[in-house]
C-alpha cells in the first residue's frame, strides 16, 4: 500500500505541540527560536527531547556548546512565539523583543514567561532535517504558574 502522504500529514499534525522559545549562547552571541517539537524524556535525571532544524543557526551552536535554554511562554505570548518564529539574517536581534537575563550557565532566561531551564546536551540523533538532541535540565526559573502556549491555540501547523 505504501505511505499514503496526506493520511501521514493529518496525523502527524494532530501531536499536540507546546511553544518554546530556545536560547542559545557562544561567546558574545546569543540566539533564539521557537521550538515546538518538544517533550519530557526522564524524571530522573530530568530530561528534555528536542528537535532542531539542522541547517539553523543555533543547531550548529548547541552542537558546539552543548548547552541550551527552554523558556516556557505564556498561553498570550502568541507574538512573542512568532517574533523567535520568523527568519531572521543575523544573530541575536529576536533578543529585542523578550528582555532576559543569563542563568547560571550563561544561557538566556526570559524575563517575561512562565520561566525556563538550563540543559547540557547528554545525546543526539542526526537523521532527517531535524536533529534530536537529549539535554539534562542543571537549572530552573519559576517566574509565575500559568497556562502555557501550544501550537494548537495559535491556529499555526508546524509538522506532517
Amino acid at each position: 500500500m505504501g505511505l499514503d502522504l496526506e493520511s501521514k500529514k493529518i496525523l502527524l499534525r494532530k501531536i499536540p505541540h507546546g511553544l518554546f522559545i530556545c536560547g542559545v549562547r557562544e561567546g558574545d552571541e546569543i540566539n533564539g527560536f521557537t521550538a515546538s517539537w518538544v517533550t519530557q524524556g526522564s524524571f530522573e535525571p530530568p530530561l528534555i527531547v528536542m528537535a532542531v532544524r539542522s541547517e539553523g543557526s543555533s543547531h550548529g551552536i548547541i552542537q558546539r556548546t552543548k548547552l541550551f535554554s527552554l523558556n516556557f511562554l505564556r498561553s498570550d505570548q502568541k507574538d512573542l512565539a512568532a517574533t523567535f518564529f520568523k527568519p531572521q539574517s543575523a544573530l541575536g536581534g529576536r533578543f529585542e523583543a523578550a528582555p532576559f537575563k543569563y542563568g547560571e550557565y550563561g544561557l538566556p532566561i526570559i524575563e517575561d514567561c512562565i520561566g525556563g531551564v538550563e540543559c547540557s546536551v547528554i545525546g543526539k540523533v542526526v537523521h532527517g532535517d531535524h536533529s534530536v538532541f537529549v539535554g539534562e535540565v542543571k537549572s530552573s526559573y519559576l517566574h509565575q504558574d500559568c497556562d502555557a502556549l501550544n501550537l494548537a491555540s495559535t491556529g499555526w501547523t508546524y509538522g506532517g
